[in-house]
């Protein structure tokens, strides 16, 4: 190899350890983007792997604030979303009108299927219902 050669390859090694150290996204995860709507997440049904770690971007492209919240596996929440369901819950994030947030949470390590809704009054009676299928 000549000089020209090795120090290029040098400059890139040190590139990806510094992009590495700063945070990048880690190896297997699994990035998601939803938008949040008046009254629909766009899209709403998502797959990700037991366990893994997931980089989710929410969007809200609505007027009011909205949530994300994933409930234990195998739960329904009962109309409308209140302090009943709240101990049923295994992630949410929030996100104000017309703001975009970003988001990493370790993906349940059951495989099944996770109902997806807005914890906010009245929204998940207005359709906002989503579902993530955790597999092995």
């Amino acid at each position: 190899m000549t000089k020209m050669r090795i120090a290029g390859l040098a400059s890139v090694l040190v590139m990806t350890a510094v992009l590495a150290a700063c945070g990048g996204q880690p190896a297997g995860a699994t990035s998601l983007s939803v938008e949040l709507n008046d009254f629909s997440f766009t899209p709403n049904t998502f797959r990700v792997p037991a366990g893994g770690e997931i980089e989710l971007t929410l969007t809200n492209g609505g007027s009011v604030e909205h949530e994300f919240v994933i409930m234990n596996a195998g739960y329904q929440v009962t109309m409308p979303f209140d302090a009943d369901d709240e101990p049923q819950v295994y992630w949410e994030g929030e996100v104000e009108a017309g703001e975009s947030m970003s988001f990493v949470f370790t993906a349940p390590s059951e495989p099944g299927e996770y109902e997806v809704v807005c914890g906010v009054q009245g929204h998940l009676e207005s359709g906002m219902l989503g579902s993530l299928t955790v597999t092995d």
